[in-house]
């Protein structure tokens, strides 16, 4: 019989440990025997050491008073270093053994959370008991265990014990918060802010957490902190012997020479995000704008000086004179700009910006059309520009001077900026030309300073320094470039197609088989090797290895910025698929799964594409090739080429059906593109029953989802043949068109910027339980013109608004305004989009060679009533008073919003084609009075589309196709006379556009030749 192994000596220390000073002891012979060794690592965790350590560091957890800054505003919590008890030593002894089997990788996370080993280091940044160097080691063990969470399979965030658990929580975020409010210069402290900072970066996830970030104050300090940093690059506000003047600026925390930027930077950009509301919060900042006010002031008084910052910015000397006025643009070089009219010194300043505006005289017409469409958009619900802060100069300014991580999350806070439109939209020029070529540089593997990483996040050692720049640095370049042709230009003049297509090939490479760590359990396992424990004490064998999740995370991100390059211009898409990486993208959107035996199911992306069985493509991975392959789509060349030659179609159909909603969505924005009149792929696409799922996906109660499809729907149906028209009529079943297209949903909220949100004390009660465009019921603003368009009454209940007010948490006052008004514009945007697509469906039902027949079948399905009633409504302003403080009050005007502009082009020309059928559907048009009277004010719009598309209405109703509809085309043409149609052609004679003009012309010639 086979002798049963002994236990070891430390491990029976620490399980009934003799007294604290052994216990002690027994923890460090641990920490000597495991740190930097990973076969001790996976030795001692199969003993189960992890009960032991969740003992210790619960026994000695702190109960003492909770940290808060004393009154001279540093946090009072420090003993001195070389005075700790035996109880506070093993407490650290503990913890830096935590850490060290955190760095073993995600291996080791299931143990560690299942042990409960989290919560009491986290309450160890709560309280004052605990010395310097208990504070700074729990905040690298946290650190590492969130940085081994980011790379394991299963996802720690759900764990109702994990790191993201116990860390969001009012009370460990006021310690965070705390902690960054630190103000003593030592290296200890400024390593505890640092750390701080890197935690909150690293583990905020997802809308709850940020929200909660902001209430408890974190990104207000977060904010003052980057001040500091601000506050560095004018020597205005120091005093002759380098100090800070607090006099000048009070609210500024004073800074160190030893502060690191980076992890400050990281935090506020994982707490803004996208969201416009909180990125407006954090650059209100009273400490902020205090210091850039200071700054742009010192500008204007010290035109010679050269910039002086702090050594470790490692900035250099700008040389050049700063303009007047610019505040601090001066910190940027002056880019060439359009020659221009004016003083001496206005034609030798061209602001990064580039050209401010044009030169040239405009008509009274051209001035008064772009006040139209300005007041058109305002009304509409379109959030105004904001002026520029002056931070964003200074953040390009850093990406300029600095590297490495600094520059990197600069470049990042910038593009948050950018995507929450609070950019200035002339900042385009200065972006392609000073920031753009240094992101491309970054994704180089020596681009990055390992010894500044190393600083600024206390070396991370589970992911090389290349792989974060690898990983972040498309992802930036891929937000600047949207929608920017000149930051395409310039990323592909810098060499960017083929780096990235480079390390798009290199992330397929074969993984090392090694790369795959067993998981282990809180306890040994039994001797055959099976489970000895419960399912909280014991992990997965199928956790993903840690290099695999690396990659994908940089394959995502190189997909994102192959989809920004191949947006626009198709020269850039051959260049893409020129360096051989369409195989790569749709390989991409393929996801594998693991075998039985845990490994994944072999596949080959094509005759150069190496063995992929080692990869997992994520949901990630798979919205990026989609976008990738959505914007390859759009040539007319690569789909009848490169796409179809891939097998483009067979992983898109397979995506439709994934378990992940958004997945569907991106797969199906993509199949729009495939099943275009001029895709080879679209009788393949048909044949393959896309039909039918496409039409269950409109009916999806995700408004994404049924958006995409009716996008679909509307492209399939596009000079398709009658039965397939019928077919998908047939198949969306009865009354589908009808529900999507004659609600209003959520009209008219007020935007930013309105009179409810200037005015601080305004109360904006919230209306719920209107149903929205798919008959759904939402819980949002939802006011529409009950009268007008029918629907129900709103429910003013104001324990349900108070309760809703309360559920956005985070925000309060004007920034809880912003919020609600943010997403009530959200929901209203979706639902006019999907209202949009509806009335587009339409009007390629009964577009083509069948028309006639099609508008037929339209009325059976509509009803000609119902249809020209639903038409006369969306052309119809839309009234309300939504976030008025008392909607019963005379006082109150209400308020009137113009239809949207997509939404009258879509009427408009479904009015056109109707007017195109048989002589019977003109008649059935001209005896609409309310629909043609509505019709009329919008031949004075700005869009020169809705122009147009009134003029072919007045052609094809006084169009004659025999002599036999003489009287009929007579008695339409006197209709649309005295309806004032004719005045209305008269007024476009001079329209400055000629389309318009040319299309008047004929129409003016039908009616007086008609009424002869």
């Amino acid at each position: 019989m086979m002798a049963r192994p002994t236990t070891p000596p430390i491990l029976s220390e620490l399980r009934s440990s003799t007294s604290p000073t052994s216990q002690v002891a027994a923890l460090r012979a641990l920490k000597h025997e495991i740190v930097g060794h990973e076969q001790k690592k996976r030795m001692w965790a199969g003993l189960g050491i992890i009960a032991p350590l969740g003992r210790i560091l619960n026994a000695s957890k702190p109960h003492g008073k909770r940290r808060a800054p004393n009154e001279n505003g540093t946090e009072d919590h420090y003993r001195s270093p070389f005075v700790r008890t035996d109880e506070e030593e093993a407490r650290l002894q503990a913890i830096i053994i935590v850490g060290s089997l955190a760095h073993g990788g995600p291996a080791y996370i299931f143990p560690i959370t299942a042990g409960a080993l989290i919560a009491p280091m986290i309450s160890i940044l709560t309280t004052v008991e605990s010395s310097a160097s208990t504070v700074l080691a729990t905040l690298r063990t946290l650190n590492t265990i969130a940085d081994a969470s980011s790379l394991s399979q299963r996802d720690a965030m759900d764990h109702d014990k994990g790191l993201f658990h116990d860390l969001y929580t009012d009370e460990a975020l006021a310690g965070i918060a705390h902690l960054l409010c630190q103000q003593t210069d030592s290296h200890v402290v400024q390593q505890q802010i640092s750390l701080a900072a890197a935690l909150i970066a690293k583990t905020c996830r997802d809308e709850s957490q940020r929200s909660l970030l902001v209430h408890t104050g974190v990104l207000e300090v977060l904010a003052s902190r980057l001040a500091t940093f601000v506050n560095l690059t004018d020597d205005a506000c120091c005093t002759s012997d380098g100090s800070y003047s607090s006099s000048i600026l009070p609210d500024v925390i004073p800074s160190s020479t030893q502060s690191q930027l980076a992890p400050v930077l990281g935090a506020i950009g994982a707490i803004i995000d996208v969201s416009r509301p909180r990125a407006l919060h954090f650059l209100s900042n009273a400490a902020l704008t205090a210091v850039l006010l200071s700054l742009e002031a010192g500008v204007g008084a010290t035109m010679e000086r050269k910039v002086k910052v702090s050594s470790h910015l490692r900035s250099t000397p700008v040389g050049f004179p700063p303009p007047s006025g610019r505040g601090l643009e001066f910190l940027l070089p002056q880019l060439p700009g359009p020659l221009c009219k004016g003083t001496p010194a206005e034609r030798n300043f061209h602001p990064p910006f580039g050209a401010v505006g044009t030169t040239g005289r405009h008509t009274g017409s051209a001035r008064g059309l772009q006040h139209a469409q300005e007041v058109i958009h305002s009304q509409a619900g379109d959030s105004p520009q904001e002026e520029e802060s002056p931070l964003v100069p200074w953040l390009m300014y850093i990406v300029r001077t600095c590297t490495g991580l600094t520059r990197l999350m600069a470049a990042w806070i910038i593009s948050l900026f950018h995507s929450s439109g609070i950019v200035d939209k002339r900042r385009d020029q200065s972006f392609a030309m000073l920031l753009v070529p240094l992101l491309v540089r970054l994704l180089d593997q020596d681009s990055m300073s390992a010894a500044e990483d190393q600083v600024a996040y206390d070396a991370n050692p589970l992911q090389p320094v290349n792989l974060t720049s690898q990983q972040q640095a498309p992802s930036v370049l891929a937000t600047l470039m949207v929608d920017s042709l000149e930051s395409q230009r310039a990323a592909v003049d810098a060499g960017a197609i083929k780096r990235l297509a480079q390390l798009l090939k290199e992330s397929y490479n074969p993984s090392h088989k090694d790369s795959y760590t067993s998981e282990w359990g809180a306890e040994p396992l039994s001797e055959d090797g099976s489970d000895g424990s419960t399912e909280d004490q014991v992990v997965s064998n199928s956790v993903q290895a840690t290099l695999a999740l690396q990659t994908a995370k940089v394959r995502e991100s190189i997909l994102a910025a192959l989809a920004s390059l191949a947006s626009t211009r198709d020269d850039y898409r051959k260049t893409i698929i020129d360096n051989g990486v369409v195989p790569y993208v749709i390989e991409s959107l393929k996801p594998y799964h693991r075998s039985s035996s845990g490994r994944m199911s072999d596949s080959k992306a094509g005759a150069n594409l190496q063995d992929s069985s080692d990869v997992e493509n994520p949901s990630g991975v798979i919205l990026a090739a989609c976008a990738a392959t959505r914007s390859l789509s759009r040539s007319v060349t690569t789909l009848r080429t490169s796409l179809m030659d891939a097998g483009v179609a067979a992983p898109l159909f397979v995506l439709l059906k994934h378990h992940d909603i958004n997945v569907q969505v991106a797969a199906t924005t993509v199949i729009s593109n495939l099943v275009l009149e001029f895709s080879p792929m679209r009788e393949a696409i048909l044949e393959s029953g896309i039909l039918k799922t496409l039409c269950d996906h409109a009916r999806s109660m995700d408004p994404n989802l049924r958006l995409s499809s009716i996008w679909a729907l509307k492209h399939l149906i596009l000079s398709a043949p009658r039965n397939l028209k019928k077919e998908c009529l047939g198949e969306l079943g009865p009354g589908w068109l009808k529900r999507i297209i004659c609600h209003d949903g959520a009209e008219a909220v007020s935007a930013p910027g309105s009179r409810s949100d200037r005015d601080p004390t305004l109360n904006a009660p919230l209306a719920m339980g209107t149903p929205n465009a798919a008959g759904e019921q939402v819980d949002l603003l939802n006011a529409t013109d009950g009268s007008r368009e029918g629907s129900s009454l709103l429910n003013e209940d104001e324990g349900q608004d108070s309760r809703m007010l309360d559920s956005i948490g985070a925000l309060s006052g004007a920034s809880a305004r912003r919020h609600v008004i943010g997403a009530a514009n959200q929901l209203k945007a979706d639902d006019l989009a999907v209202q949009k697509e509806g009335l587009d469906f339409i009007r390629n039902l009964i577009c083509g060679n069948d028309s006639m027949e099609m508008i037929d079948c339209l009325f059976e399905e509509l009803g000609q009533d119902k249809l020209f009633e639903i038409l006369t409504s969306k052309l119809r302003p839309h009234l309300s008073n939504a976030f008025n403080r008392d909607r019963r009050s005379s006082e109150n005007s209400v308020r009137q919003s113009p239809p949207q502009v997509d939404i009258v082009t879509s009427v408009c020309y479904i009015m056109v084609h109707l007017a195109a059928g048989r002589p019977r559907h003109r008649q059935l048009l001209i005896s609409q009075p309310d629909l043609l009277r509505t019709t009329l004010p919008f031949f004075a719009h700005p869009s020169h589309e809705i122009r147009s598309a009134c003029t072919w209405i007045a052609i094809n109703l006084t169009c004659m196709d025999d002599q036999s509809d003489h009287p009929g085309c007579r008695d339409r043409a006197r209709e649309l006379y005295q309806l004032g149609w004719y005045r209305q052609l008269e007024d476009l004679r001079n329209d400055p556009e000629l389309d318009v003009r040319e299309r008047v012309k004929t129409a003016l010639h039908q009616i007086g030749s008609a009424m002869a």
